[in-house]
């Protein structure tokens, strides 16, 4: 098994992986087989986990960085440190998700056997000229810390420290590795940082290490549990938050079924009475509600290219949340390094037919003809929308020499998986979704010209309710928002998956719930426009979890500088827009067949 980058240390340490993209890139001729062989998950990394005695054991270090900036990393060795005398062996990446979280190990020259202790021994010396100490201390006055690997387990350690006054500078120069096995199997890797060293221009400065090895009883499956924390991901404020949006659900629910089904039910009524009476009365009566839109609620939404587009799209972004959920859930990804990126990468492009078939049925039935631009604009919205934003942040990542610059032979693998695997799977769907479910066969004939729209009270107002529709989504949902940010972005590791898919479940609960009370409003004040207004109304949720974004960065972080700063906000827009996405294909969607039910069951002239 393979570790990922969200790992967090001991408690004592509280420091966490920090896998960053690398710089290396595989000629392209080996981008067809990293394209098969990337997106899976793999069993093992350089071996099988298991050794025999003096086998030997490779240390690989990876990044170095400002502990408050957690995606700010750089090579190890671009600090000035020394590396062993052991022969150089190189390290490529196995998946496309290593690649773009940036994994790029090093070989730090350690000479480490399997169940042979090495008591403390010079392996190396800086030569610190001014250059280099001035390299030093500016990684120690920010905070810097650096990620090693043992058998895919993680390390972390400390640069070095400033003394009280903040005007001397030292660097810790031995590693003192404690490795604990349970029969042929690594089970267990500390680290502790000593012999502080002054730093003082034109020295020398031996670079020394130990290795002493325990015998464990921790079993080699329970190896990463060291590095969850359950006190903070199930702390009672997280149960609590569970059962208050779960409340949450059963009143709107509630709600709903009792003010709705009366409503309507009342509806029906008067209807009913309406088509007893003669021509005369029913001129004379007031006739009011959404029946009178019948002729016009089911007319294609303005821009349907568009609509059907994000539609097709946000379906799509729900199967995929629905299944690497699961995945996650069973398979404990967080225990392989870049396996959660590389399957959401697979499941995405293998549930392209969802967004053909639901984009393209969708288009057909509004009557369009410009199908295969839809299909292209529903292919490429998301990924182009990603690509996008990681292109402008790797221009900064590039300048900053930061290992966050992704390499040009990943950047053809993506562009290879949208062409030859996301779009022609997008064309199967929607070839489908036009020919099984693209006759618009609406309960009701739409008029040929439009009906005027009467004036309505402000509140009813699509703006108004648009604006407002996204505050019960997203109150149901802010609280596991700190637990996700705080893994992505702070030292910690998500795995409670469970709440997750509880969290998923209610959001989608609450905000068909409220884009349905939302269109009904709506349609009873004669305002037949409730396609765009249901899906904005749901997806005003990511404009508020966006903002929420603001609130965690300024009160919850201390994260400083360009680069860092353009990541956060630039990766939480996308995270932010794709949620905005899903949940206005969920309100549509429901919203769809509340509409389709209700003029259903009415009688139409």
């Amino acid at each position: 098994m393979r570790l990922l980058r969200h790992m967090r240390t001991r408690a004592s340490l509280k420091i966490a992986s920090v896998i960053q993209p690398g710089r290396r890139w595989k000629v392209v001729a080996a981008v067809v087989f990293a394209l098969v062989c990337s997106l899976s998950p793999v069993d093992a990394d350089e071996h099988d986990h298991t050794y025999t005695d003096k086998e030997e054991v490779v240390l690989w270090m990876n990044t170095v960085g400002p502990y408050h900036n957690r995606q700010e990393t750089y090579k190890y060795f671009s600090l000035p440190f020394c590396a062993g005398s052991q022969k150089t062996i190189s390290h490529y990446h196995e998946t496309l998700g290593e690649a773009l979280q940036g994994v790029e190990l090093e070989f730090s020259g350690l000479q480490i056997k399997f169940k042979e202790e090495v008591m403390q021994s010079t392996y190396c010396e800086i030569e610190l000229d001014k250059a280099k100490r001035d390299a030093f201390v500016y990684a120690i006055k920010n905070h810097y810390w650096y990620q090693m690997y043992i058998d895919d387990l993680p390390i972390w350690g400390i640069v070095g420290e400033a003394d009280e006054n903040g005007e001397e500078h030292y660097l810790w120069t031995y590693k003192k590795l404690e490795i604990g096995f349970n029969g042929n199997r690594i089970v267990d890797v500390n680290l502790t940082s000593e012999g502080k060293v002054r730093l003082v221009p034109n020295t020398r400065i031996p670079m020394s290490y130990s290795v002493k090895w325990k015998k464990s009883d921790v079993k080699f499956e329970d190896r990463f549990d060291k590095y969850l924390d359950p006190s903070f991901f199930q702390h009672r404020i997280h149960w609590f938050s569970i059962f208050n949006s779960f409340m949450m659900v059963i009143f709107l629910v509630g709600l709903v079924s009792m003010i709705l089904m009366r409503t309507l039910r009342k509806d029906y009524a008067r209807y009913s009475k309406e088509e007893e009476m003669d021509d005369m009365d029913r001129d004379l009566g007031d006739e009011y509600g959404w029946k009178q839109v019948h002729g016009d609620v089911f007319r294609p939404s303005s821009h349907p290219l568009i609509f059907s587009s994000l539609i097709g799209s946000g379906c799509q972004i729900f199967s995929v949340s629905l299944i690497v959920i699961i995945v996650a859930m069973v398979e404990d990804l967080y225990t392989e390094r870049g396996s959660m990126l590389s399957t959401a990468i697979f499941v995405y492009a293998a549930t392209s037919p969802v967004n053909g078939y639901f984009g393209g049925s969708l288009y057909a039935k509004q009557g369009g003809r410009r199908w295969i631009k839809q299909m292209f604009i529903g292919a490429f919205m998301i990924p182009a929308m990603v690509c996008g934003t990681a292109f402008f942040i790797n221009f900064i990542a590039i300048y900053y020499h930061a290992s966050r610059a992704i390499p040009f032979g990943t950047m053809v693998a993506v562009c290879c998986i949208c062409f030859f695997v996301i779009l022609p799977l997008n064309l199967v769907g929607t070839i489908l979704g036009r020919n099984l479910s693209g006759q618009p066969n609406f309960p009701c004939r739409v008029n040929a010209v439009p009906r005027p729209i009467p004036e309505k009270k402000w509140f009813m107002e699509p703006a108004v309710i648009v604006c407002l529709g996204g505050i019960l989504p997203f109150g149901s949902i802010f609280i596991e928002m700190y637990f996700i940010f705080t893994s992505f972005w702070a030292y910690k590791i998500y795995y409670v998956y469970g709440f997750m898919m509880l969290v998923l479940v209610i959001l989608c609960i609450v905000t068909v719930c409220v884009t349905i009370v939302c269109t009904y409003f709506l349609l009873n004040a004669e305002d037949y426009r409730w396609q765009w207004t249901s899906f904005l109304s749901a997806a005003s949720t990511a404009v508020y979890v966006y903002m929420y974004s603001f609130y965690y960065y300024f009160f919850k972080t201390k994260m400083y500088g360009l680069f860092q700063t353009s990541f956060y906000f630039g990766y939480m827009a996308v995270f932010s827009t794709a949620l905005g996405i899903m949940c206005g294909a969920v309100g549509y969607m429901g919203t769809s067949a509340f509409v389709r039910k209700i003029y259903t069951n009415v009688k139409i002239d």
